[in-house]
C-alpha cells in the first residue's frame, strides 16, 4: 500500500512539474505591445517615398496608370485626381495608394510610443515587397528600400549580389536605418519584433523570377510547389501553386519534414541576419519573431526553426497567427514550437461580451470561457498571449462597436466578409457615437488590465475607426495634422461630415490604464481570480494578485448604475487607485469600470 501511494505521489509531483514548466521567455510577460502597419505610421521622410513602380507585381498590377504619394490627410473614401484619370472604383485605387510611411517615421514616434506606456513593437512585414501590406516577400534578407534614405541606391547593390551566399549579402542603407530603429527601441528599454512571412514569397522574388525565366535549370527549381514545367514538345504550361490559390504568392515546397532544404536554409540563414546582425551579438537584433499564417507549415519546420532562434538568443519571443479553437491551437504551444500567439480567441470572447448586445454572452459565460483560455496552455503562455481586439486583418474596434448588432467575431469566416464595407454595404463605417466610444474605452481597460498582454493595434488609442481590410489600414491620425472631414461613401455618395481627429480623451484613456498596468506588478504579472459574476446586473469582478499586491477590478456591463458590494470590500483595505478614496460600497456608473487596490502609490 505504501509502495502504491509512493509511486502515486511520484507521478502526481512529475504532472504538477511538467504543468509548471515554463518555456516563454521572462521580458515578454505582460508587456503592452503596439502593432505598426509601416506604410500608414508615419512618413518620416518624403524623400524615399515609393514610386510607382515599385508597386510592380502587385495587385491591382496597375504600373501605367497615374500615380502619387496619397495625401495622408484626405478622406479616405475620396478619389483624388489622379486616381479619378483610371476609371476603376475606389477599391481597386485603394490597393494602389501608398501613403509613405517608412522606418524613419517609426523611429521619430518611439518617444510617442514610451509616453503611452507601450513596451514591445510588432512591426507588420518590412522587407523588400510591392504591396503596401509586404505580405508578398521579394526577399527576407532586405528592408524594403522605400522604408530606407536611398531607394535606387539600395535596389542597385542588392542587383549584383548573390541569394545564396549570406556571406556576401550586403547591407544596404534601408537595412542600416532598421539596425538603427532596433537600437533607438532598445535605448528606451523596449522590445521589437518583426514579421516572418515564411510560408511564401512574392512572384516578383528573386527565387520565382529564376524559375519562372529558367525552369527546369533554375537553382530554385525545387523551391516552389511546381505542379508542371514550360515545354514546348510535350504541349505542358508553367503550372505552380499559389498561397490559396493565389498566383502572386508562389507557396515553399513542404515534405514531411515541412518546408525543404533550399528555401528552409535560406530562411534560417534570414532569421540569423536580423537576430545577430553583422555578428555583433544578439543585443543588436530584432527580439523575436511574428509568424505568419503559421498553420499552413508543418511543425517539424517550427521545432527546427525554434532551435536556431533560442540558439541565438534564447530570450527571444515567437508568436503564431493562430486563429483556430484551444485544442486544435496546442501542439504549437507545448514548448517546442512557439511562446504565444496572437490571441483571437480572447478577441472574440471580448467582441462576444462587451460589442454584442441583443446576441451578447452573459456574465458567466464570458469569465467561463475566458478560463478555459487562461489555462488551456499553461500561465507562462497565458502570460505571453497577445490579447487583442484587433487589427490589420480585422475590423477596428472603433467601428466593431457602432455595429453591435451584426454577425459575432467569433464566427470568424463569416464575420471577416460581412465585415468588409466592400462585401457588406450596410457595414457602418462611420465615425462612431459618444456613446459607442465609451464601450471602446470599456473594452481598451478590460484588455489592459487582463492577464496577458495587450496589445494595441496603431490608432486605436486616437480613435481611428474602419470596416475589415482596406479600411483597417488607414493612415494614423497624429495631432499636429489637420484632416479633411470623412464626408464619401465607397460610391462617392456624400453623407454628413464626420470629423476625423486626435481624440485625446480616448489617448489619455489608454494612457492612464496602460501606466497603471506598468505601475501595478500584480497587473502586468499577478494571477486571476475571479471574484464575482452578476448575470442579472452585467457586472463582473476580478482579483489581480502578486504577493501581498492585490488590485480588484469591477465592470458594469449594463447601461444602468449598479450597487456593488461584496466581503471582499468590507475589509476597508482597498481605495481606488485614481481618487486614493478607501471603497466599502460602490456605485458603478453604466459601461465604466473601477479599479482599486491595497497598495496605492
Amino acid at each position: 500500500m505504501t509502495k502504491i501511494f509512493t509511486i502515486c505521489l511520484l507521478f502526481l509531483i512529475s504532472l504538477v512539474s511538467f504543468a509548471q514548466k515554463d518555456f516563454t521567455p521572462i521580458w515578454s510577460k505582460g508587456v503592452v505591445w503596439y502593432q505598426i502597419f509601416p506604410d500608414r505610421f508615419h512618413n518620416g521622410d518624403p524623400s524615399n517615398d515609393p514610386k510607382v513602380n515599385d508597386q510592380d507585381g502587385a495587385y491591382p498590377f496597375d504600373i501605367t496608370s497615374d500615380f502619387q504619394i496619397h495625401p495622408w490627410t484626405s478622406d479616405w473614401y475620396e478619389l483624388q485626381p489622379y486616381e479619378k484619370k483610371n476609371g476603376k472604383d475606389i477599391y481597386y485605387n485603394l490597393q494602389r495608394r501608398r501613403y509613405g510611411g517608412d522606418l524613419q517615421g517609426v523611429i521619430d514616434k518611439l518617444d510617442y510610443l514610451q509616453s503611452l506606456g507601450i513596451n514591445a513593437i510588432y512591426m507588420n512585414p518590412v522587407f523588400w515587397a510591392p504591396s503596401s501590406h509586404k505580405y508578398d516577400a521579394l526577399c527576407y534578407h532586405h528592408i524594403d528600400p522605400s522604408f530606407g534614405p536611398d531607394p535606387e541606391g539600395d535596389k542597385k547593390i542588392i542587383a549584383n549580389e548573390d541569394p545564396l551566399n549570406p556571406e556576401k549579402w550586403v547591407w544596404t542603407k534601408a537595412d542600416l536605418l532598421a539596425l538603427k530603429l532596433i537600437d533607438e527601441v532598445h535605448k528606451r528599454k523596449m522590445f521589437i519584433i518583426f514579421d516572418g512571412v515564411f510560408n511564401h514569397l512574392g512572384v516578383n522574388s528573386f527565387a520565382f523570377r529564376d524559375v519562372e525565366e529558367k525552369q527546369e535549370k533554375s537553382a530554385y527549381k525545387d523551391w516552389f510547389m511546381v505542379d508542371s514545367w514550360k515545354n514546348a514538345v510535350k504541349g505542358t504550361k508553367f503550372e505552380y501553386q499559389g498561397w490559396f490559390g493565389i498566383k502572386t504568392l508562389p507557396e515553399f515546397k513542404e515534405d514531411e519534414n515541412g518546408i525543404v532544404s533550399g528555401p528552409k536554409k535560406y530562411i534560417f540563414d534570414a532569421t540569423k541576419r536580423w537576430m545577430n546582425p553583422m555578428n555583433k551579438g544578439a543585443q543588436y537584433g530584432i527580439d523575436g519573431w511574428r509568424l505568419d499564417v503559421a498553420y499552413c507549415i508543418a511543425h517539424p519546420f517550427w521545432k527546427d526553426w525554434r532551435k536556431l532562434v533560442k540558439s541565438i538568443n534564447s530570450e527571444a519571443y515567437l508568436t503564431a497567427e493562430l486563429v483556430d479553437p484551444i485544442e486544435k491551437t496546442k501542439p504549437y504551444l507545448s514548448g517546442d514550437e512557439f511562446d504565444a500567439t496572437m490571441n483571437y480567441n480572447f478577441s472574440f470572447l471580448v467582441h462576444d461580451f462587451f460589442v454584442q448586445d441583443a446576441k451578447g454572452i452573459s456574465v458567466t459565460q464570458f469569465d467561463t470561457q475566458l478560463k478555459e483560455l487562461r489555462e488551456g496552455f499553461g500561465e507562462g503562455v497565458a502570460m505571453n498571449m497577445q490579447n487583442l481586439v484587433g487589427s490589420h486583418d480585422a475590423t477596428r474596434i472603433a467601428s466593431a462597436v457602432a455595429n453591435p448588432e451584426g454577425k459575432k467575431f467569433s464566427d470568424w469566416g463569416v464575420y471577416f466578409n460581412w465585415s468588409q464595407k466592400s462585401n457588406n454595404t450596410n457595414y457602418i463605417a462611420r465615425k462612431p457615437t459618444v456613446q459607442q466610444l465609451k464601450k471602446q474605452k470599456l473594452i481598451a481597460a478590460f484588455q489592459v488590465l487582463y492577464l496577458g498582454s495587450p496589445m494595441i493595434y496603431y490608432g486605436d488609442e486616437t480613435g481611428m475607426w474602419g470596416s475589415n481590410d482596406p479600411d483597417c489600414r488607414k493612415p494614423m491620425v497624429w495631432n499636429d495634422k489637420n484632416y479633411s472631414a470623412e464626408i464619401l461613401n465607397p460610391d462617392q455618395s456624400k453623407h454628413e461630415a464626420d470629423k476625423v481627429d486626435f481624440n485625446t480623451d480616448l489617448f489619455n484613456w489608454y494612457k492612464k490604464f496602460i501606466g497603471l498596468r506598468n505601475q501595478y506588478e500584480a497587473i502586468r504579472i499577478g494571477n486571476y481570480t475571479t471574484i464575482e459574476t452578476n448575470d442579472t446586473e452585467k457586472t463582473y469582478a476580478f482579483s489581480r494578485k502578486l504577493g501581498t499586491q492585490e488590485v480588484i477590478v469591477i465592470i458594469n456591463r449594463s447601461d444602468k448604475n449598479v450597487h456593488f458590494t461584496n466581503l471582499i470590500l468590507k475589509k476597508g483595505k482597498f481605495r481606488d487607485v485614481f481618487t486614493k478614496k478607501a471603497m466599502k460600497n460602490l456605485v458603478i456608473k453604466p459601461m465604466d469600470i473601477v479599479v482599486l487596490s491595497n497598495v496605492i502609490y
